[in-house]
């Protein structure tokens, strides 16, 4: 049975999903933001939005990201959720990565839709499981 902390099984189970979450601390407290994301070398990319002001929280800092296929896991397909821990910088997507991310949604939160780029560098992950093992990327 494979460890449940491996940092390249679980950006391998992130790139089986587009969306997820960075935790961080803003003003000394907790706090979550979502994200789509694409994996690109080991290197966790995060699109989001910018109105939301979410980069200001995660870059510079050192942020959990985590996703699931919690409520998209087909009949027999184990559960799974992955976190992966590293430091969170700005980054600027290549024309190949942001066709990756798809196009971006055109509205957040009411307004047009700004996105700006982020790049986790994992150092630490954890893979979790029910309903058996989950898949090895």
């Amino acid at each position: 049975m494979p460890s449940p902390s491996d940092p390249q099984r679980a950006v391998g189970l992130l790139a089986r999903t587009r969306h997820g979450r960075a935790a961080t601390s803003m003003r000394a407290l907790p706090f979550l933001a979502f994200a789509r994301h694409i994996v690109v070398d080991g290197r966790v990319l995060l699109r989001m939005p910018g109105n939301c002001g979410y980069q200001q929280a995660c870059a510079g800092s050192v942020v959990a990201y985590g996703a699931d296929n919690l409520g998209s896991a087909r009949p027999g397909e184990s559960v799974w959720t992955v976190q992966v821990v590293g430091r969170c910088e700005t980054h600027e997507p290549t024309a190949a990565e942001l066709a990756l991310f798809g196009p971006p949604p055109a509205r957040a939160d009411g307004e047009p839709f700004r996105p700006v780029y982020l790049r986790i560098e994992p150092q630490f992950g954890v893979v979790h499981g029910m309903d058996g093992d989950p898949p090895h990327p």
